[in-house]
């Protein structure tokens, strides 16, 4: 029997960075750039702090540089490639649209993507202040982006799976962090609630899948862009769901759930499960970032603590 998924892989997991990977620089950037797509090549190029799967170099004002780092394969930038094109005229907050794509060559060894920037802040180093105006956004986005998806679209995988196929990934990064003052009986006790959920039975639909703090921008204290489609898949929307208490102030779930008004009872429990599991990963990689690793930052930590203090709120 296999053994049951862990989600995310622990982040002990994750290979080294080989040489091609640690050595990226701006001038490797606009080396790819000249030989690939000179007419770019002129524009300035500086690094972006954060990102796990993928390596970010601005380029110029309004375009950014994706390089694969982590990823094992190019698979999740090919799906942006793929599908972003599609979804981003749907969707009411920008999103990055692939505009240029790179091949592996010499110089660098993986996929690479120039797509359009996404303005504002990430939410792990900027607060939403508008809470209610922040709710009704990501309510409208996600109501927007959980349409029914064509046939060839990409199925779920580790992200997406029925919390009761998780179960171990939530085990791990419950015993890996500090809970301090919670109680580990009341967040088993949430996510024993998902695990025991009927599965999704409505149509395949949408789903970006890995909405957490660093997933998204703020600007003018409300949420101003979603990035990072690369887990994007069809499914379950119970996943983005989770975002009501991973992104949202104290009591934003309650407003969201109003606006989005398309989640059953069953639905609502799976999120609010996904939600705990995802804050304990945020808090682990929030220890993690102490110790170097790319897009583990110890900003990830309070902001998985403070969602995991919302999630055992309720709504």
């Amino acid at each position: 029997m296999d053994a049951e998924p862990v989600w995310p892989p622990p982040s002990g997991t994750v290979a080294p960075m080989t040489e091609a990977e640690t050595g990226v620089s701006a001038d490797l950037v606009r080396g790819l750039l000249r030989e690939q797509h000179p007419d770019l090549a002129g524009l300035p190029v500086r690094e972006v702090d954060g990102g796990w799967g993928n390596q970010m170099w601005r380029l110029g004002d309004d375009l950014v540089v994706r390089m694969q780092r982590m990823d094992t394969g190019p698979g999740p930038q090919l799906k942006e490639r793929r599908w972003l094109p599609v979804l981003a005229p749907r969707l009411p907050l920008p999103v990055p649209t692939p505009v240029r794509s790179g091949t592996p060559s010499e110089r660098f060894p993986k996929i690479w993507t120039v797509m359009t920037w996404v303005d504002g802040t990430p939410l792990d180093l900027a607060p939403i202040t508008r809470g209610d105006h922040a709710a009704d956004t990501l309510a409208a986005s996600l109501a927007a982006l959980h349409v029914e998806a064509p046939a060839d679209a990409p199925a779920a995988s580790d992200f997406g799976a029925h919390p009761s196929e998780c179960t171990g990934g939530f085990e791990h990064f419950l015993r890996s962090v500090d809970l301090g003052d919670v109680a580990a009986d009341d967040v088993r006790a949430v996510w024993a609630d998902a695990v025991a959920t009927a599965g999704w039975r409505g149509p395949r639909v949408w789903v970006h899948g890995d909405l957490h703090p660093a997933n998204v921008v703020v600007a003018d204290g409300t949420l101003a862009g979603v990035v990072d489609f690369g887990a994007l898949f069809a499914g379950d929307p119970a996943w983005d769901l989770a975002a009501a208490w991973l992104l949202l102030p104290a009591g934003g779930a309650a407003r969201f759930f109003d606006r989005y008004a398309r989640a059953d009872g069953a639905t609502v429990r799976r999120a609010r499960g996904l939600a705990a599991m995802k804050s304990l990963f945020l808090m682990l990689m929030g220890r993690n970032g102490d110790r170097g690793l790319p897009g583990g930052k110890p900003a990830w930590g309070p902001a998985g603590r403070a969602a995991l203090g919302r999630v055992l709120a309720g709504l």
